[in-house]
């Protein structure tokens, strides 16, 4: 298989972690000098310098490359999971060895999308290649010819279906009446300009003559010109009639060397020509009659002079000259599939490589739609994308749910509506959910049926292109929830038994089926598995300017019990039997192309298990993720919201589980609530905290302030202490009163909790509170650069008092989580003497608080005397379940 060509290519060796890069000329690894020194050695030496050679080749191959180097760093000695990372190294090269055998580089694995599906070929006909080695037959059905079978089929033999099970199939446009074919059966056509060159009316012999002119010199076209004057006077010279009539007029043939002098001594006083010069080496040897040496200057001549491509294209003609010629074989927006005969039957399918599709509905079977609009109709993409910021607050939406009627929102709708307030809150990144095509809206996007497609229920590939660049015009980064760790069991539109076979994109048997999610496990060993998966990465960031990925559920993929075991914490249990290596393998991969193709790309990681070195570079031996996502903090603040008294709230658990690992604090993404309190069966923190809580109700006013109070200060304690990126989820910012419920049977497929009540912001009160103070803590990252600091040094965890006080940079952070007791002259303890100045207070009014603190609270000068291990404090006043942020705004120098 061939990919587009660059001007530049590169290639993944297996033993070196950089790319190496190669010209269009050739690859530029070693450069061999002019002159070389051949050094002659006995037989005893020469084995002892091959061995050497080669020692020092491998050594330069692994240079910067250590299995286990963040094993070393970490200060971890554990030999078995040493030799399980020693051993996927291994593993690691031979993948890449067996990937360079079938394609140039990694580059060219990662980029099926250019070739596979339906793609517009120059010369007027569209190309469509598939994967299906399990298939007897394949041909592309569809209203465009009237869904027959035989009409566009793959032809028979190596030109329509190769060894490793990939079909094509051409699809020539039509000639429209009237019209003669083109005169070049290499005919070239423009499909987005209306004119090209070849609308000139130059003929073909004229380009052709003007190609011949300008490349060949006088004389050196002399046997193309007259391509039998050779044949014709050897013929002359045996079989004329002044040839040999006999054997004995024959007489013997000289040898080559001398019929080469008499040849010489025969034109040695010729004129000048252009044609190169040759001459034959004799040194004594039989075989020298063979050897032919060219005259240097004339082979360099003939090297330097380049092809007269450019003339190709003079003959190529414009978007016009096509329309008025032919009708397209596939127009815009026809509906397709493909068909299959198998073993088993006849089949239809989506394909796999399908770009838009419209999943089954109302009975109907699914189909793909073709999408090659005009260019006049095409998206023009206007704005490039933010630079990769130092941290990330990340805003997950999903676009279905995020309009308040009661239907499913389009892409358009969320431009319109969303994106704006997504700004004004201060995030700077975009992260959906549910984006990529399946078939069921109530599985939320994740049970996927066509990984190249995005969801046709939102609008158009187009419609996500503008959205995206919307986004973009905003500063804003868009991210994807993307899920390679299983795949829908369809079998209509998706890719389960796609060509017949249980062993095409997944794993037979009970290791090819999730264990509680009726879904199916990729089969990750498989080149062409990891070809269409790698492809599919690199697709959404060619085709929609993707910033980067969460890799969703990667325990389902990293193990054969799909994660759903007990882990103590012990390495054993990451390099047991049930640690699927193949699967490690391909997340190494897809990080090391994607940041080798897109160096501002961004990958995330979800793993319940916390796989060790998930963030650590592959060439140490780690995943090379950039940042992983802290899952206990969400299930620790559900389960004090839920099971445990306020009164009863650890401190030190608290900040154990937000701290997570202090070796990847700073790559880790925290949040206090996503998606899936909201949606899996779940309720959202307001919805615990406030219930239908009415905050005119003087009896329910104190637990009205405990709701507001605890929603803000968990918010904030997660923002501030974790690593440096932090995501929340659409609406949980201002407490969103309901839950996430889809359309299904159970509801009867209303949309009532499909939706998201933005006219709740319209209106003083609670919700346009929580959203002021979410607002400005952003704001407050943004000044203040709050993420993007080193680790906060905490220094007072009280369990008794219920105050925990960190530092991060210039500022300090206090957190009273007692339900009932505040505290008047709090002792804390500083790093810097001088003044600090309140900056961030849970307690104003315009967050729903009391306003309890004076004026004169706001600004604090420290006390010269130790406290927490510091050598200065400050007397705080700490209401009840509230926080502050305080900023060193002078120094003392003691």
């Amino acid at each position: 298989m061939t990919s587009l060509s660059f001007s530049t290519k590169f290639s993944l060796h297996p033993n070196s972690s950089v790319f190496l890069f190669q010209s269009p000329n050739g690859a530029q690894r070693i450069t061999f000098p002019r002159k070389t020194k051949v050094v002659v050695c006995s037989a005893t030496e020469q084995p002892k310098q091959q061995r050497t050679k080669k020692k020092k080749s491998e050594a330069d191959g692994e240079k910067g490359i250590d299995p286990v180097g963040f094993l070393t760093k970490c200060g971890i000695s554990h030999k078995q999971f040493a030799q399980f990372l020693r051993e996927r190294h291994k593993s690691l090269k031979d993948l890449k060895d067996e990937i360079l055998n079938r394609h140039i580089n990694l580059r060219d694995m990662a980029s099926g999308f250019e070739i596979l599906g339906l793609h517009r070929h120059p010369e007027h006909r569209v190309d469509y290649m598939e994967w299906a080695p399990g298939a007897r037959y394949c041909a592309l059905v569809g209203d465009f010819n009237g869904w027959s079978p035989t009409e566009n089929s793959a032809r028979e033999g190596h030109l329509g279906h190769d060894d490793y099970g990939y079909w094509f199939i051409i699809l020539e446009d039509r000639l429209r009446d009237g019209e003669e074919p083109d005169e070049l059966y290499f005919q070239q056509y423009n499909y987005v300009d209306d004119y090209d060159k070849g609308d000139s009316g130059v003929t073909i012999e004229e380009l052709f003559k003007k190609a011949n002119d300008d490349y060949w010199e006088p004389g050196e076209d002399r046997f193309i010109k007259n391509r039998f004057e050779v044949p014709a006077k050897l013929y002359e010279q045996i079989f004329g009639p002044n040839g040999p009539q006999t054997l004995e007029e024959l007489g013997e043939i000289p040898d080559a060397q001398t019929r080469y002098n008499a040849w010489k001594e025969q034109h040695k006083d010729d004129p000048p020509s252009n044609l190169p010069p040759f001459d034959v080496i004799d040194k004594g040897k039989e075989y020298d009659i063979y050897s032919v040496a060219g005259d240097p200057a004339s082979h360099e001549k003939f090297k330097a002079k380049a092809p007269p491509l450019a003339y190709w294209f003079e003959t190529r003609k414009g978007r016009k000259a096509w329309l008025k010629k032919y009708s397209p074989a596939i127009p815009h927006g026809s509906k397709y599939r493909v068909y299959f005969n198998t073993p088993n039957g006849p089949l239809e399918r989506v394909p796999a490589w399908a770009t838009y599709v419209q999943p089954e509905a109302d009975g109907k079977q699914a189909f793909a739609i073709h999408w090659e609009p005009p260019p006049e109709n095409a998206y023009k993409w206007k704005n490039s994308p933010p630079k990769k910021p130092k941290s990330l607050r990340i805003y997950e939406c999903h676009v279905g749910i995020s309009g308040s009627e009661q239907k499913i929102s389009s892409f358009n709708d969320f431009i319109e509506k969303v994106l704006p307030y997504v700004k004004e809150a201060g995030y700077n990144a975009i992260q959906f959910i549910g984006v990529v095509e399946h078939k069921d809206y109530f599985t939320v996007g994740y049970r996927v049926t066509n990984l190249y497609a995005v969801s046709s229920r939102f609008g158009t590939p187009d419609d996500f292109k503008r959205l995206v660049d919307e986004a973009h015009g905003l500063g804003l980064l868009v991210f994807l929830d993307i899920v390679h760790s299983y795949s829908a069991a369809d079998e209509m539109v998706g890719l389960s038994l796609f060509d017949g076979s249980n062993d095409g994109y997944f794993h037979t048997g009970k290791r090819g089926q999730h264990k509680y999610w009726g879904t199916r496990m990729f089969k990750y060993d498989d080149l062409d598995v990891l070809h269409f998966l790698l492809s599919n990465l690199n697709w959404w960031v060619v085709e929609y300017q993707i910033d980067g990925f969460q890799f969703h559920s990667l325990s389902s993929m990293m193990y054969t019990h799909n994660g759903f075991a007990s882990f103590t914490g012990d390495l054993e249990e990451y390099c047991n039997q049930y640690v699927d290596k193949d699967a490690l393998l391909y997340l190494i991969l897809a990080n090391e192309i994607l940041h080798a193709l897109h160096p501002n790309i961004i990958t995330i990681a979800e793993d319940a298990t916390y796989y060790p070195g998930l963030c650590e570079p592959t060439s140490q031996g780690g995943l090379g993720f950039d940042y992983f996502v802290n899952l206990s903090v969400s299930e620790m603040w559900s389960s004090l919201l839920q099971n445990v008294p306020a009164h009863e709230w650890s401190m030190n658990k608290i900040v154990t589980t937000l701290r997570g690992n202090k070796q990847y604090a700073e790559k880790m993404l925290v949040y206090a609530e996503n998606h899936s309190q909201s949606i899996s069966g779940g309720q959202s923190f307001a919805e615990i905290l406030l219930g239908k809580i009415n905050e005119d109700s003087g009896a329910t006013k104190e637990s009205f302030l405990r709701g507001c109070s605890l929603h803000k200060m968990i918010r904030l304690i997660t923002f501030t202490i974790g690593g440096r990126a932090y995501l929340n989820f659409m609406g949980n910012e201002f407490g969103h009163p309901k839950r996430v419920e889809f359309p299904m049977s159970s509801n009867n497929f209303s949309f009532s909790l499909a939706n998201r009540r933005w006219d709740l912001l319209a209106n003083e009160g609670v919700h346009r509170n929580l959203f002021t103070f979410d607002k400005d803590l952003m704001k407050l990252d943004e000044k203040e650069r709050i993420l993007s600091r080193l680790l906060p040094s905490i220094h007072h965890v009280n369990d008794t008092t219920m105050v925990i006080a960190y530092m991060r940079g210039p500022l300090l952070f206090l957190f009273n989580f007692h339900p009932t007791d505040s505290y008047e002259g709090y002792i804390v303890g500083v790093e810097e003497a001088g003044e600090y100045q309140l900056i961030l207070n849970t307690d104003e009014i315009k967050y729903g608080g009391q306003g309890l603190l004076d004026e004169h609270h706001y600004t604090k000068k420290t006390i010269n005397k130790r406290a927490d291990g510091l050598r200065s404090c400050l007397e705080v006043h700490l209401p009840s379940r509230t926080a502050q942020v305080y900023k060193l705004t002078r120094i003392l120098r003691i």
